[in-house]
């Protein structure tokens, strides 16, 4: 019976093509603006959290301020406090950070020059344009190598010959230091610009660049498996309790990440409200045309009545032609909703992410705005006296 229903009511959309492509129209432009929407908003979503991963979403940054004794407790040794106080942190890189000037031959510019440990590249999740990477025996030694950011390297070096050539760091006096390695080009990671930077080993920057007392930052790496705002949170405490709030910031690049879903999830949300408004005007579209069906086969209703045939049934078929102009509406709504993500994600570049609960709801929205609208005329058409019926012109 459902079937014979189905095969009715298309061929009654065939019959009546402007009518139904107008009732239907409603339904395909909310249900496409609702998948468009959700779609957007997931690979929105999507983008960014690929970008802070790029950039570390399981690292921590503390920047210690000010130069009160308690500021002092920042350390190079201060990473193994940190780890026997809080849980979920794998390792800890200290870094030092000064502005510094450097020449290759006749040129002369001022750069950002970290001091770092032979392992901050891999935590980091750099790569090298070419060269290698300073050694744990480079940084024992205390010895003159550095690597240098992309930029940094393609203004000293353009025809791309760095490695084992020198620069000379200016402090108190000019030191040479050999390219051991290029970087490849990277997005800032928590504050530092690795294409503007030059690295040397963390013990060098101390015992032959700069004697400083306390450590500039820390990058803290989080278990894998451990939740990295958490882990924020537990060294924010930990600090507070151990200096106040005053001599550090932390700072975590999954916070904002969360942030980040939070804003796009509730912006998402409310432009796909406001979009589902337009399936409700759709449905009375549907119920319009219904009703209008209804009374062009009035004469059909009273015959079939008349043969046997129940309110019930009568409502049944009525009801099932509602639902299917919904579910035909909702299936190229859809198709027009991936159509517009595919074409907007492609000029903005991102990668598209399907929400395939966005579709799923879609589609039962559409039947249940079917089953909505259709139910008061599938009940008129139910209720029709067979007498009046055949005899209505």
């Amino acid at each position: 019976m459902v079937f014979e229903n189905i095969k009715i009511a298309l061929t009654s959309m065939v019959h009546n093509k402007m009518r139904t492509l107008l009732s239907l129209l409603g339904i395909i432009i909310g249900v496409g603006a609702v998948v468009a929407i959700l779609n957007l908003g997931q690979s929105a979503t999507a983008s960014i959290t690929s970008s802070m991963n790029v950039g570390g979403i399981d690292l921590v940054s503390i920047y210690p301020q000010g130069n009160n004794r308690k500021g002092n407790v920042f350390d190079i040794q201060f990473g193994d406090t940190l780890m026997s106080n809080v849980s979920g942190i794998e390792t800890v890189l200290p870094i030092y950070s000064s502005n510094a000037r450097i020449r290759s031959g006749q040129e002369i510019k001022t750069v950002s020059l970290q001091g770092v440990t032979s392992n901050y590249f891999y935590i980091m999740n750099t790569e090298l344009l070419y060269g290698e990477y300073f050694s744990a025996l480079d940084n024992i030694n205390r010895r003159q190598v550095v690597i240098l950011g992309s930029d940094i390297a393609k203004e000293l070096f353009p025809a791309g010959n760095a490695v084992g050539s020198y620069i000379s760091i200016f402090r108190t006096q000019s030191k040479r230091y050999q390219i051991v390695g290029v970087l490849d080009e990277k997005d800032a990671t928590l504050g530092a610009s690795f294409n503007s930077s030059i690295f040397i080993p963390i013990n060098t920057f101390e015992q032959r660049f700069m004697n400083m007392t306390k450590v500039s930052s820390y990058t803290c790496k989080v278990v894998e498996g451990q939740n990295a705002t958490d882990i924020s949170n537990k060294i924010e405490e930990y600090l507070n309790n151990l200096v106040g709030s005053d001599y550090f910031s932390v700072f975590s690049a999954a916070t904002i990440v969360e942030m980040a879903d939070q804003v796009t999830g509730t912006f998402t949300s409310f432009l796909a409200a406001i979009a589902a408004i337009s399936l409700l005007v759709g449905g009375i579209g549907i119920m319009n045309i219904m009703l209008v069906s209804v009374a062009e086969r009035t004469r059909e209703i009273g015959i079939r009545k008349a043969l046997g045939a129940s309110p019930k049934v009568i409502r049944g078929q009525f009801l099932v032609e509602a639902i299917t102009l919904t579910i035909l509406g909702g299936v190229i709504g859809i198709g027009l909703g991936v159509f517009i993500s595919y074409a907007i994600i492609n000029v903005v570049g991102w990668e598209l992410h399907f929400s395939y609960g966005a579709i799923l709801l879609s589609l039962g929205f559409s039947m249940f705005v079917g089953i909505f609208f259709g139910w008061y005329p599938a009940a008129k058409a139910s209720k029709l006296d067979p007498i009046e019926a055949l005899s209505y012109e």
